[in-house]
């Protein structure tokens, strides 16, 4: 399945760190990674997910491919700013969102509207987040919340 994961684009190195090791446990389980596909958390989770023969689907802000992060392997412009934040969430099966601010909490109320489960690892604390501890746990969580949904995430049944 798809998975978007959402997050601040300036982090520190320990949330890095669990970002590309989300970016692994995805890969290795088979997810393909959709996010932002600039630099902090969307750039850890694509390397990780490289790392580990992962594939990765950046959808960018801006209108030019290049601006992805090199880790990235299909760049999508969209020129819509922060307005591209519903489409990282409306292209994944679920989300799961580390850390980040403002933008990772539209991306958190964009998976509500569109009906998808989400996993938090450090994020915003906000009804309908599954809080999480480890990125397994929120591997494992988001595979079981959606059992039987997959598909709906912007790409035929």
């Amino acid at each position: 399945m798809r998975v978007s994961v959402v997050g601040g684009s300036d982090v520190d190195a320990a949330t890095e760190e669990v970002a590309r090791a989300l970016g692994r446990r995805l890969a290795g389980r088979g997810h393909t990674v959709v996010c932002g596909g600039l630099g902090g958390v969307m750039r850890a989770v694509c390397e990780g997910a490289v790392s580990a023969d992962g594939h990765t689907l950046g959808i960018l802000p801006g209108e030019r491919v290049e601006e992805a992060n090199d880790f990235v392997e299909t760049a999508v412009a969209t020129g819509m700013g922060h307005a591209r934040n519903a489409l990282v969430v409306m292209n994944g099966d679920a989300v799961v969102a580390v850390a980040g601010s403002g933008g990772t909490l539209s991306e958190i109320g964009f998976a509500f509207v569109f009906g998808r489960p989400v996993a938090g690892l450090g994020t915003h604390a906000v009804d309908g987040v599954h809080a999480c501890e480890t990125p397994a746990e929120a591997v494992d969580y988001v595979e079981q919340a959606s059992s039987g949904r997959e598909g709906r995430g912007g790409r035929e049944p």
